[in-house]
């Protein structure tokens, strides 16, 4: 009888733990799916033609809703809400709402477009929280299998590039030649491809890093970085290529103060030869006026080099902007609209952006909004290079110093061009920075 009574007893606890189990699997299921498409939802960015048509960049934010569903299934299923809070989603929410007061408020010049930079904004401060929640709650696994996806992508797409610059004639998919643009890879402008590589190749090398002598996977790497940084230099982008350089002394800085673990000299070696060998295929495949270009990166009181002249008077006119708009700005997205009434130089040219990211962003949101970027600015910096130390003695620390030292040379590329108007290469910074902070992010459950 006792025997009996302890069995029935027993019964409902098994029972319990049956479906805490099934409801674990049951969240794990929707988390993986969740992480999938966001994944696939970044490799194929780029690819249409870096998501700048409506069509693309709809596609993307639809993607991401669907991959925060995934993620709130999960959650349910799992009867706990965990949520990494990073003090960014208030920064993002805040510039959101001074979008929205814009729009609302009719104080942008250009409605239309103002209220397709929010749904934009939206979708990239959507990415992030999910990238968030599931790089956080993925564990160190499965940054590492990110990390060795990003060099297989980065190889894969770097290869095409190289490939198609020395047969397609300037078009695109050997197909689709676009006017008056020097196009690379699947991008209609060079210096934006350069700009998703600037993003990709750190996070590459610091996932080389990461390896053990012996992991075979480690020469697939070691070519992976090749192959990427030669096609970035065969873009001829002068921006990309002191945005590289920037990185470069990043990574060779923290590496440097590491370089004393064990099997790290070694490292050092191999990523040497590795950049000397980029550097042979790169020639190799230059027809010269690549090496050129590259060569007048910092003259920027070269006669040839006008497009730098330009830059810095786009970036006095969106100044003279904010003049006339100092605190909300002239409304997101507004700057192509507005700025002939302030060009103070004659082109034939229609200049869609101020070809400088912050002078654009306090142009077209004044300086409340040029305030919120730079709080970001100093949260990022202050949280992306904590703890070095402590992280680099794992591998995934390795790849989140590295998708930090990836969105630092685009904050460096975005002082000369405009790739946070890049769909494709917005989102991919919005991963990277979720990467790049996911060591620092505080839980709060309910």
């Amino acid at each position: 009888m006792s025997t009996s009574l302890t069995a029935t007893r027993a019964c409902p606890v098994a029972l319990e733990t049956t479906a805490q189990e099934s409801a674990r699997a049951a969240s794990a299921l929707w988390f993986s799916a969740g992480q999938v498409l966001l994944l696939l939802t970044l490799l194929g960015a780029p690819l249409a033609f870096g998501a700048v048509e409506t069509w693309a960049w709809a596609s993307l934010a639809v993607l991401v809703c669907v991959s925060l569903f995934l993620w709130t299934l999960g959650s349910v299923r799992q009867r706990v809400a965990r949520i990494w809070w990073s003090p960014l989603y208030l920064v993002g929410m805040l510039f959101l709402l001074l979008g929205g007061a814009q729009y609302s408020g009719h104080l942008t010049l250009d409605p239309i477009r103002t209220r397709e930079s929010l749904l934009k904004l939206a979708a990239y401060l959507l990415l992030f929280f999910v990238a968030t929640q599931l790089v956080v709650s993925g564990g160190e696994e499965s940054l590492v299998r990110f990390g060795f996806v990003v060099a297989a992508y980065a190889c894969a797409l770097g290869l095409f590039a190289m490939l198609q610059f020395c047969s397609s004639n300037g078009r695109i998919y050997w197909t689709v030649r676009p006017e008056n643009a020097w196009p690379f890879g699947p991008y209609v402008n060079r210096n934006h491809y350069a700009g998703l590589m600037e993003l990709l190749i750190p996070m590459v090398i610091g996932l080389l890093l990461s390896r053990p002598e012996h992991d075979p996977r480690r020469k697939f790497v070691a070519v992976a970085v090749l192959v990427a940084v030669a096609s970035l230099l065969l873009s001829g982008s002068r921006g990309g290529l002191i945005s590289f350089l920037v990185e470069a002394l990043l990574l060779g800085g923290i590496f440097w103060i590491h370089s004393k673990r064990e099997g790290r000299r070694s490292s050092a070696t191999l990523l040497a030869l590795g950049g000397a060998a980029a550097a042979t295929l790169f020639f190799w495949l230059d027809p010269g006026e690549i090496s050129t270009r590259l060569a007048t990166a910092f003259e920027y009181s070269h006669a040839a080099e006008a497009t730098n002249d330009t830059r810095l008077m786009l970036a006095r006119d969106s100044l003279r902007m904010v003049r006339d708009h100092p605190w909300a700005g002239a409304g997101l997205g507004s700057f192509e609209d507005v700025h002939p009434r302030y060009q103070s130089f004659a082109s034939d040219l229609v200049f869609t952006h101020a070809h400088n990211d912050y002078a654009e962003a306090l142009a077209e949101a004044g300086l409340a909004g040029g305030a919120l970027v730079l709080l970001a600015l100093v949260i990022f910096l202050r949280r992306a290079f904590t703890d070095l130390r402590e992280r680099l003695r794992y591998e995934a620390g390795w790849i989140q110093v590295g998708a930090a030292v990836g969105c630092s040379g685009l904050l460096v590329h975005s002082l000369a061009d405009f790739n946070f108007h890049i769909p494709a290469n917005a989102a991919w910074f919005s991963v990277c920075l979720a990467v790049a902070l996911s060591s620092c992010c505080k839980r709060l459950s309910s």
